[in-house]
């Protein structure tokens, strides 16, 4: 799993097998919980369709609040989580992005 960022008490992920998926989007894991029912993934955003900026959540155990948070946090750094997506899909080693 490539981590992104982290904010607050959520970090932002990708896997590197999701490389090939047709819509970009970051798991959202929720630091120390192991109570998910998908692993400790806590939420799925797309954040892009067909190249461009499009912001979704695919499915989300998170409070209304939460989300919102992460939504505009994601928004608001889209371009840096893009770049971040991109060297983790390289296989780079990327310095994780810490937003508060």
């Amino acid at each position: 799993m490539g981590k992104l960022l982290l904010i607050l008490q959520f970090i932002l992920s990708v896997f590197p097998a999701d490389k090939d998926k047709n819509r970009r989007h970051v798991h959202v894991v929720r630091r120390g919980s192991k109570q998910s029912h998908r692993g400790n993934t806590v939420a799925k955003i797309w954040i892009e369709e067909n190249g461009a900026k499009k912001i979704e959540v695919a499915w989300s155990e998170l409070s209304a609040s939460e989300e919102q948070m992460i939504v505009k946090a994601i928004d608001e750094h889209w371009d840096e989580i893009n770049r971040l997506i991109d060297q983790v899909f390289d296989g780079k080693k990327i310095q994780v992005k810490r937003i508060k």
